[in-house]
């Protein structure tokens, strides 16, 4: 605890040093320069400048903006400073096994509804870089960020970031994050590495542009099946050390804080890495703007051709040096054979190669937010499979499917429209499909958004529920076309702070694992209806009380617990404390979920398991305090979590979200993320 007392104490010190000698601006300091009004990609300067030209203020300004691979819209960065999980990848309505970087899951029902092909490996998801979260930017300038989390038991996190125009129509970008944590209870120790390269050119004629996406993830993290019994955490001497307590899997070691160095002999080892090259060609019409003597080019598309191309690689092992035969017999049913010197291993190592051709057409020529796509996918894949018991076997896949996709985002910003669908008509996954349509329309500045879906998936179980897949323990069975219908709304209304929403689930042949490894199927249809709210409330001139609430209920009989009503509070001060430059949120930030059976988590298979006999239920809600800064362009949180742990014998009264997976007591967190403009 010493050194983050320390670190503490120099930053709190650096702040007063900064607050009074920085050049007075406005509350939001140098974030102003950094205002993301740019326009498309071409628009980019040299940001080149003379020593002795004549200094307008905005030499160290930058415009730059980001889109996605899959949307043609421009976005701007969100400069809030409350919410810590802007920087924190663990959502706040997720739980994970007692440490940062272990398996988590979502308290809120999110059944995944893609068609085709799924590994079924999810437990880490939030922590990996992937295509889809890809930023790909335009900016005037080269724009770096900086980030460090210290946390209690040598907990780290490092993020960089970097982009840089290359060339006025080409940008580059490139983000690494390590995440790095020891744990507070033996065999939790986490070592995740993951990093992204994107590349984004477009040519000056604006025919011609292409996208290159490099993500992989190197995810580590130790097994320790749990605390050997839930007494252990009431007792009042040996075992206030948390690390004393004995686990369920596992050899008992001492904690490494080195992050460069973490040895992880029993745990989940999960690598994935993906490859993509997606060119596009325009046909349409040319046009120019002429602003100030200088003649802007301009090309209206009509017709779009779309070739994408990428490579991904999953390989998914679960590996115990240290197997306990007594364990794995009465857990798993296994029986280690002798001649493994209690070493466990299993692995599924897939390989993928995705080739698609797809074609648009723009109704309106100047208005690229509308576009009709069709296109046709093809998906070849090969596996290995190895159980570190039998040889190592093989399988080849295919599937073949076609796509369509609608989308009108109207000019006048009051219609938004998209529709999509897929239909598998050959290979593994032959006849699933997906069909999605959302409206979502400005009704007026006082009402607000309202916004109206559907959704329809008919998709084959994720492999895992494939009895050839390595990490299949159980009886074999066959499994149907999983069939997931929702029905969706929201009203949004920004001058209220509010947004109202509710989903309406209707699901059939559910696969889930019971038993810490037995495959089960659902034979009755059941529901699911989900209400949310979000609500900022003003209790006085800078504070504020923004609240969350969640409600769940599950109608029919279903292998499907959840809790009926989750929610996530903060009250706090957000203003500036009388420092023009220095702009503050500060205050207490509350979580809690009703008692349920929450699921087991199963370590050998990287699942969680449905029970419906332990009632899990938290000792006291979450409570956290949280002082959040920014002075210009640097932004530092500190905050204390798990206050609510503190029981008369110090912060032992740990909430166990998880059976046999406790959370931690207090931990202190502090961090900095700094951003420079070149």
């Amino acid at each position: 605890m010493q050194p983050v007392l320390r670190f503490c104490y120099i930053l709190f010190t650096t702040v007063i040093l900064l607050t009074g000698f920085v050049n007075t601006g406005s509350a939001q300091g140098g974030f102003d320069r950094i205002r993301s009004i740019g326009g498309s990609l071409g628009s980019a300067g040299s940001g080149t400048g003379d020593s002795i030209k004549h200094r307008t203020g905005l030499e160290d300004s930058i415009t730059i903006r980001f889109r996605y691979l899959d949307s043609s819209r421009l976005q701007q960065f969100d400069s809030s400073l409350y919410d810590f999980t802007k920087y924190y990848p663990v959502p706040w309505t997720y739980v994970h096994l007692g440490n940062f970087g272990t398996p988590a899951r979502n308290l809120v029902f999110t059944p995944r509804m893609q068609s085709g092909w799924d590994n079924g490996f999810h437990a880490f998801d939030i922590y990996n870089f992937t295509v889809e979260n890809t930023r790909f930017y335009t900016t005037t300038r080269p724009y770096s960020e900086m980030g460090y989390m210290l946390g209690s038991r040598g907990e780290q996190m490092i993020h960089l970031k970097h982009t840089q125009n290359l060339k006025p129509n080409w940008n580059m970008g490139f983000e690494y994050r390590l995440i790095n944590a020891p744990g507070f209870f033996q065999n939790q120790n986490t070592n995740h590495n993951s990093y992204k390269f994107s590349s984004w050119y477009q040519s000056r004629n604006k025919r011609y542009q292409n996208f290159f996406v490099i993500a992989a993830n190197k995810l580590q993290s130790g097994e320790n099946g749990g605390i050997a019994g839930m007494q252990y955490l009431d007792s009042t001497n040996a075992y206030k050390e948390r690390s004393n307590i004995p686990t369920n899997l596992g050899a008992p070691q001492a904690n490494s804080r080195d992050f460069f160095n973490t040895n992880i002999g029993t745990g989940s080892f999960y690598t994935n890495a993906t490859y993509l090259f997606r060119q596009q060609y325009d046909l349409g019409q040319k046009d120019s703007l002429v602003r100030d003597t200088v003649v802007i080019p301009l090309f209206y598309p009509r017709l779009r051709l779309e070739h994408t191309i990428s490579y991904n690689t999953y390989n998914y092992r679960f590996r115990d040096y240290f197997g306990d035969s007594v364990f794995y017999k009465n857990t798993y049913n296994i029986t280690l054979p002798a001649a493994s010197n209690d070493t466990f291993f299993l692995q599924d190592y897939w390989k993928r190669l995705v080739n698609d051709f797809s074609v648009y057409q723009f109704p309106d020529a100047k208005n690229a937010q509308q576009f009709i796509k069709v296109g046709a996918t093809m998906e070849n894949m090969t596996v290995s499979f190895d159980s570190g018991f039998v040889s190592t076997r093989s399988q080849s896949y295919y599937d073949l499917f076609l796509h369509g996709e609608y989308r009108n985002k109207t000019r006048n910003q009051k219609w938004d429209i998209e529709a999509n669908g897929r239909f598998y008509i050959n290979g593994m996954n032959a006849g699933d499909y997906n069909a999605y349509i959302s409206l979502k329309r400005l009704i007026s500045r006082k009402i607000g958004y309202l916004e109206v879906g559907f959704q329809n998936s008919n998709r084959t179980p994720s492999f895992v529920y494939n009895n050839s897949s390595s990490f299949y323990l159980g009886d074999p069975l066959t499994f149907k076309k999983e069939n997931i219908t929702n029905i969706f709304g929201s009203l949004e209304q920004p001058r209220l702070h509010l947004k109202l929403s509710a989903s309406y689930y209707l699901f059939s042949n559910m696969a889930y694992f019971t038993k810490f490894y037995q495959a089960e199927q659902e034979s009755t249809v059941f529901n699911v209806l989900q209400i949310t709210a979000q609500k900022q409330f003003k209790l006085a001139e800078h504070f504020n009380w923004r609240t969350w609430i969640i409600l769940q209920q599950r109608a029919g009989n279903a292998a499907l617990n959840l809790p009926l009503f989750t929610t996530r509070n903060q009250i706090g001060y957000d203003g500036n404390l009388g420092f023009r430059s220095l702009l503050t949120s500060f205050g207490l930030e509350m979580r809690y979920f009703t008692p349920y059976n929450a699921p087991f988590y199963s370590p050998l298979i990287g699942q969680y398991s449905y029970q419906d006999n332990i009632r899990v239920k938290m000792r006291f809600p979450e409570l956290s305090a949280y002082v959040h800064f920014r002075i210009k362009t640097f932004n530092a949180y500190v905050r204390a979590e798990n206050l609510n742990t503190y029981d008369g014998r110090g912060f032992l009264g740990n909430n166990v979200p998880t059976y046999l997976y406790p959370y931690p007591g207090l931990q202190i967190r502090v961090g900095i993320f700094w951003s420079f403009i070149n």
